[in-house]
């Protein structure tokens, strides 16, 4: 750690959800003068890193804000923090209109396609509830939804006829849109249903740096292909990306799943290719050269960046550089 001041301040019970924290936490990291700086509630996970980082962090609750930043002005940076929330904070609607106070009376007030929520994860899941009762997909990003209430949330949308993506769904891209952490990718012809958002990005990056393109990505959470969930996202998904005429193929990218539910998932009949890119029984590089030869592409010779001549790593010791989820 370097010996710049830092700036640490709390605030009681004042919830921003993950997305705009994150926006903020990039806007003031990339302020002249700031060496590191995080804005976050103050989870167990989040005060963890924050002292990791080196900051001092005092005694808090998880429904509190924390607002760290490590600069040669920290106060004029943690003040900026503040001047950011506060626009965020600002009301937007006109004086005289009541905003909607529930996900369904906003779904009710105008032409809405996808709900995402991002919330505390003890409060995600009657957002998410609010959103399928009204007859709409919805993206939770939030994590912390337990195993039965994403279950629970997952059988009432199969019988709503509608598509829930997560809990803990960072990643996804419908029709160009991308939602939560999205690169920009190239319109094509490979749909991609991901229980891992990492390795969503890992095959669609591959597939776009071949020239070939995607035409969605849906993310369903890393433990849909669970035992205890069964499937039941995935299942969904496929079935929505088979009816797109836009999609020739389908890539089912998961975490490690249970081997039951994957037979059943892969198991549907569909009128579209399928290329199974399941953790623990394959290599992601492998199954985007699968799925570019099943489109009769060529598989490109893939990027690479070998070590500087003459580097020799430290005995014993191995240096990467960590990227993903939890």
């Amino acid at each position: 750690m370097t010996g710049l001041p830092q700036a640490v301040l709390l605030r009681r019970g004042a919830y921003h959800d993950s997305v705009t924290l994150m926006r903020v936490s990039r806007a003031l990291s990339e302020l002249p003068g700031v060496e590191a700086a995080m804005v976050a509630m103050a989870t167990d996970l989040n005060v963890s890193i924050l002292r990791e980082m080196g900051f001092d962090i005092p005694e808090s609750d998880p429904g509190d804000l924390l607002i760290a930043v490590r600069a040669h002005d920290p106060d004029a940076a943690a003040a900026e923090a503040g001047r950011l929330l506060t626009a965020v904070d600002r009301p937007r609607a006109a004086p005289e209109e009541q905003p909607p106070l529930t996900t369904r009376s906003a779904a009710a007030r105008g032409p809405a396609d996808l709900v995402l929520v991002s919330t505390p994860g003890e409060y995600a899941f009657f957002e998410a509830l609010d959103a399928i009762e009204a007859g709409l997909p919805v993206m939770i990003f939030s994590d912390g939804v337990g195993l039965a209430q994403e279950r629970r949330l997952k059988e009432l949308a199969e019988a709503r006829n509608v598509l829930v993506m997560g809990p803990d769904c960072g990643t996804a891209a419908i029709g160009g849109a991308g939602l939560g952490f999205a690169n920009v990718l190239t319109p094509g012809p490979v749909g991609v249903v991901a229980a891992s958002g990492t390795g969503a990005q890992q095959v669609t990056c591959l597939l776009d740096w071949a020239g070939t393109g995607v035409s969605h990505v849906l993310g369903v959470g890393g433990r849909d292909l669970s035992a205890e969930v069964g499937g039941l996202s995935a299942r969904r998904a496929l079935r929505l990306l088979d009816e797109d005429p836009a999609t020739e193929l389908i890539v089912l990218v998961s975490k490690p799943p249970s081997p039951e539910v994957a037979r059943a998932v892969l198991g549907q009949r569909l009128g579209t290719p399928v290329v199974p890119a399941l953790l623990g029984n394959g290599d992601l590089t492998q199954a985007a050269e699968e799925a570019l030869r099943a489109l009769g592409r060529a598989v490109p010779e893939w990027p690479s960046w070998p070590a500087p001549p003459g580097a020799r790593p430290a005995p014993k010791r191995i240096k990467g550089l960590y990227s993903g989820a939890r």
